[in-house]
């Protein structure tokens, strides 16, 4: 009797062994997907000195980082503005981002500071300083402008701010007593000062100006340029010292053929821009010298609250 149970068991116990082992081969399905395997893009910040609001900027130098996105394998920029001046110069200065559109005092500031130029804006001619003022203004003279108050974007700003100051000051005032110097933050701020008669006149470059005319021409209409100034070497694009060759090449390649084709040519025209140009540290000597001349006569570059 005892014999027949234990033949039944070890009957049971084989066959429970053996089902268990055909459902565990059976209970693995291999699942196929239909579509292909996304490898991850190294991402590099592209960052754009406050030419604008940043709101503003996006709208325009959006449409060139998604071009050169779609033209590239397995990186990507990110475009990545800056509430203000003081805020992009710690973030450039600092070496955060990867490929830069600096003006031409942080460009070669940056080089001090672990980057290389490798091109930069074209159009020469549009590097210069603007003076502002409202038609019905009084002003008529360079000396018409003591003790009154005149707005920039930012110490730094160098078309914007530094050239106007320069200009004045070659034009009889001395501009840390003679006036009031506002810093408002932007181009649109600085323009936006004088027109609401927060400043006798206003301070700022062209492509922001004509940008503006277009987007306000009601408040663009009381206002006229006044005096420019002389112009030097455009806005610069730099790249990290540590940032692969390869993709220097390629980047710079998409940028400076922009020009070429109409879909290029639609994006420059939002920037006010007839085409980007390969420069080197030396191309920016004249600013060099420039800066020179403006600390040692005129005032310091960086100011206290920056």
């Amino acid at each position: 009797m005892k014999k027949l149970f234990y033949f039944v068991m070890m009957i049971f116990v084989i066959f429970f062994i053996s089902s268990c082992d055909k459902r565990s081969k059976n209970s693995y399905v291999p699942e196929y997907s239909t579509s292909p395997l996304v490898l991850q893009k190294t991402v590099y910040i592209f960052g754009v000195h406050p030419l604008h609001n940043p709101t503003h900027l996006f709208k325009v130098y959006q449409p060139m980082i998604k071009y050169i996105n779609a033209r590239l394998e397995d990186s990507e920029l990110r475009l990545e503005a800056s509430r203000n001046y003081a805020a992009y110069d710690k973030k450039l200065f600092s070496g955060y981002f990867d490929f830069s559109l600096p003006n031409p005092y942080q460009t070669v500031t940056a080089v001090k500071n672990g980057y290389k130029i490798f091109g930069k804006m074209g159009d020469d001619e549009n590097f210069r300083g603007i003076i502002l003022v409202r038609k019905d203004s009084s002003v008529k003279e360079v000396n018409d402008l003591k003790g009154k108050t005149v707005s920039y974007p930012a110490p730094t700003a160098l078309a914007a701010t530094m050239m106007p100051q320069w200009f004045l000051y070659q034009n009889g005032l001395d501009i840390n007593n003679d006036i009031v110097n506002s810093y408002v933050g932007s181009q649109e701020s600085s323009i936006m000062n004088v027109y609401l008669g927060k400043s006798m006149a206003a301070a700022t470059w062209p492509p922001p100006w004509l940008a503006f005319m277009k987007e306000r021409p009601e408040i663009a209409k009381d206002l006229i340029v006044k005096w420019q100034t002389s112009a030097l070497p455009n806005n610069g694009l730099v790249v990290r010292a540590d940032v692969p060759q390869d993709l220097v090449d390629k980047v710079s390649e998409i940028i400076f053929n922009l020009h070429t084709h109409e879909k290029g040519r639609e994006i420059l025209k939002a920037m006010e821009l007839s085409r980007y140009e390969r420069a080197t540290n030396r191309g920016y000597d004249p600013v060099r010298k420039f800066l020179k001349k403006f600390e040692d006569e005129v005032r310091p570059i960086r100011m206290n609250d920056e």
